[in-house]
């Protein structure tokens, strides 16, 4: 594959010193949905992950991260951060709310930093994958270490 260009969120993790690894794919052919990704970068698809940007009852935006084949579970998330209820935010207010486009968000490097919150059953694996900011770059990291850094936690959050 072509040389791969770093991503705003592999730079910070670079200035952080966190270790990771970075994957790229080829998404000319239109297949940036998760489990093509997953298929792309051969690896499991249990260990790829996907972000998602909700708004809570309060007004205040949430992310949660949790594996590309799995669905949130709105009153799971909303127990998680605290909320009566939340909902995903419209796919045109992505960019603006988090400084990516759909398809490439990250948990990492978002405009502001948002309560995040991980599917604990990351906690199974030594690593996950997730999107390193941009279509086409993807970031393998230990989710201990993603948690800590950006202040994050697991929680239950799939149906």
């Amino acid at each position: 594959m072509e040389k791969k260009e770093k991503t705003n969120a592999m730079r910070l993790l670079d200035e952080a010193g966190l270790a990771y690894t970075a994957h790229s794919y080829n998404a000319d052919d239109g297949k940036i949905d998760g489990l093509s990704v997953a298929a792309k970068i051969a690896m499991p698809a249990e260990q790829v992950y996907k972000t998602l940007v909700t708004q809570g009852n309060s007004g205040d935006y949430f992310v949660f991260v949790l594996p590309v084949g799995a669905e949130l579970d709105l009153k799971k998330a909303a127990k998680a951060a605290k909320q009566k209820h939340v909902e995903m935010i419209p796919v045109k207010d992505i960019l603006r709310v988090t400084g990516y486009i759909r398809g490439g968000c990250s948990p990492i490097g978002m405009k502001k930093s948002y309560p995040t919150f991980v599917e604990e059953e990351a906690m199974l694996y030594d690593t996950i994958v997730f999107s390193g900011g941009k279509i086409g770059a993807q970031i393998e990291m230990n989710p201990d270490a993603l948690i800590e850094w950006i202040g994050g936690a697991y929680a239950p959050l799939c149906k």
